[in-house]
């Protein structure tokens, strides 16, 4: 009996109660420090011991004369009680490992959301110096849409690890969800605080190994300090938040909370549902730049640049809202209505004899909608407009980052007859091998390039080489950002096919650009006659 006791009372050794954040916790709870098994077992120790006792009190009746049926009916109760008392205790260790659970992340192992409220307002409550840093990758969705969500899984136990290898024995170390992680610093100002920041920068900033492409992780901080900033966990968030945002927005690394960031956290807020109401009430307008041909002069597209007519604030640039609309989810809705617009305006040049194409600029998540095509192709024939009055511009880096995806949604695409072009071409980190495996029609050298490129020779050495690559790949050649004649003459020399920048027009409502036109038809008319 005593043999079949010690069984039951031993630790289980299944996966039920091992959990995933065993080493990774910090600040765990005491039954997870080392001897919280032998305390158990001392408890258990009473109860079998005067089990054995009561049998051997027992036996001894039994050999003087007490009734056999009455010693083996108490030595059953005795075994059963005992029995029970360690089935109890053994459901009890496991609804403790089921609480320690509910405290950890399935992912990383570390502490979660319900830890960070059940342990820091005990912490707090110690008085002192503290830090709460609140932590946010920058660009994690591009990579969770890029190279998919097994792949941000194992970025971010990366960087749960390289955090934590930061932090002292007594930092608590915790995945809010999604790419957010928080830490908190017992005795730790200012000063201690942002050395922390800048070293799990610094660690962050190490290339990562995924699915064999070297990817290169940052991340956004921002620093609430107790009781400077408040002395509750509530507050402490909510301030360490809006520093983090700041952040982010400055791409400044980190930032320590300061008052002015109330009023900015209340201006994100007022401005996100402003830009829900403008994508419903017609406040978005397009303005249109045309790309002219440098061989002779005709201008046979534009491209299509959103802007947002706010009722208060004025004619606002994509640079002041395009980021809010990525971090609110709303890119897809932002993209049907450009769409809307450009295609609309599109129809009324095609009545009027006018085939120009219109170029519009797609995000890499908009690049992820596997419905796009059919919907595009919806829009065309409901203005009964070919698919040649479309072209899509989309950035480079989303071909290096996903080419299979992006040859898939491109590929539909073209099989539509939409034309396809390669923005800010030249300033991508990656193999060139895109060129020839996707379906591309043209590209557009990056400004950058461009700018320089009067007196200049190593520049003007690149420009005529990238123009000689488009052409021998059957590619046409667009130059952005043309700001003199200067470089629309020498651009014109090297043989690139278009041009566009404000030395041609800058972007303009369809009215002035109406008028632009005719008055350029006006002067080639003049021109020729002449």
């Amino acid at each position: 009996v005593a043999t079949w006791l010690r069984t039951a009372a031993s630790p289980d050794t299944g996966d039920e109660g091992s959990g995933d954040g065993g080493t990774a916790e910090r600040g765990t709870d005491a039954a997870d420090r080392p001897g919280a098994s032998a305390s158990g077992s001392g408890v258990l120790a009473v109860p079998v011991v005067a089990t054995i006792a009561g049998l051997a009190v027992l036996l001894v009746s039994s050999r003087h004369g007490e009734s056999q049926v009455t010693v083996g009916l108490a030595a059953a109760t005795l075994v059963v009680s005992s029995a029970r008392t360690v089935i109890a205790f053994r459901e009890l260790g496991r609804m403790g490992d089921l609480a320690r659970l509910a405290r950890s992340d399935d992912l990383t192992g570390l502490p979660n959301r319900r830890a960070l409220y059940a342990e820091v307002p005990a912490r707090l409550a110690l008085g002192g110096r503290n830090a709460l840093l609140l932590l946010d990758l920058d660009r994690f969705k591009e990579v969770n849409d890029s190279l998919g969500h097994d792949v941000g899984d194992v970025l971010l136990v990366q960087v749960g690890l390289r955090i934590g290898a930061q932090l002292g024995a007594d930092d608590l170390l915790v995945r809010l969800g999604g790419d957010e992680f928080a830490i908190f610093l017992r005795d730790s100002g200012r000063e201690e605080a942002e050395v922390v920041a800048m070293k799990v920068r610094s660690a962050l900033a190490a290339p990562h190994t995924l699915e064999g492409i070297s990817l290169q992780s940052s991340a956004s901080i921002g620093i609430a300090l107790s009781p400077e900033h408040g002395e509750s966990l509530g507050i402490l968030m909510r301030k360490a938040d809006m520093a983090m945002y700041r952040a982010k927005v400055r791409r400044g690394g980190h930032r320590v909370y300061h008052p002015v960031d109330d009023s900015h956290g209340d201006t994100r807020l007022r401005t996100l549902e402003e830009l829900r109401a403008a994508l419903v009430t017609n406040q978005l307008v397009l303005h249109y730049q045309p790309k002219v041909d440098l061989s002779g002069g005709e201008v046979r597209g534009v491209e299509a640049l959103v802007r947002w007519n706010h009722p208060k604030r004025g004619l606002l640039y994509p640079s002041e809202f395009l980021e809010l609309v990525e971090d609110a989810g709303l890119m897809q809705t932002l993209t049907e209505r450009v769409l809307e617009l450009a295609l609309d305006q599109a129809a009324v040049w095609h009545r009027r004899g006018e085939r120009l194409t219109i170029a519009v600029n797609l995000a890499a998540s908009s690049l992820l909608d596997s419905g796009l095509p059919e919907r595009v192709g919806v829009m065309l024939t409901a203005r009964d407009l070919p698919a040649t009055a479309l072209m899509f511009e989309i950035t480079e880096a989303f071909l290096l980052d996903d080419r299979g995806r992006a040859s898939d949604i491109l590929g539909r695409l073209r099989a539509r007859g939409i034309r396809i072009a390669v923005d800010d071409f030249g300033v991508g980190y990656s193999s060139l091998a895109y060129l020839r495996e996707l379906p591309i029609d043209e590209l557009k050298l990056d400004r950058s390039f461009v700018a320089p490129l009067n007196g200049d020779k190593r520049a003007a050495a690149v420009v005529s080489s990238s123009i000689h690559l488009a052409h021998s790949l059957g590619l046409r050649m667009v130059a952005e950002g043309v700001e003199d004649a200067e470089a629309y003459a020498q651009l014109a020399r090297f043989g690139c096919d278009q041009a566009q920048g404000y030395y041609v027009s800058p972007p303009v409502p369809a009215a002035v650009l109406d008028e632009w036109l005719a008055a350029r038809l006006t002067a080639d008319a003049g021109t020729v006659q002449a």
